[in-house]
């Protein structure tokens, strides 16, 4: 199962009490925030999800995720996240 944008959307609006225009218009703005950032070789950190950031390598350019520890803890991957899930 997975979730596209509109579900999204409509989640968050539903958890934060606004409309779905408005976090649309967040979520929008944030993601292209987020390409311009790579796009100018910036990483991006988001706390207790994790880090985007672009390797460039001889053999082009690769596009990397890295997860939170808490992330990873959800999956089983890291033992060292302490609070709660």
């Amino acid at each position: 199962m997975s979730i596209n944008k509109k579900d999204l959307i409509k989640r968050v609006a539903k958890r934060s009490e606004l409309e779905n225009k408005v976090v649309e218009q967040v979520i929008e703005a944030t993601l292209e925030e987020i390409y311009n950032s790579l796009k100018q070789g910036e990483s991006v950190s988001l706390r207790n999800f994790g880090s985007f950031y672009i390797n460039k390598k001889s053999s082009g350019t690769v596009f990397k995720f890295n997860p939170s520890q808490r992330l990873r803890k959800l999956f089983g991957w890291a033992s060292t996240y302490k609070s709660e899930m």
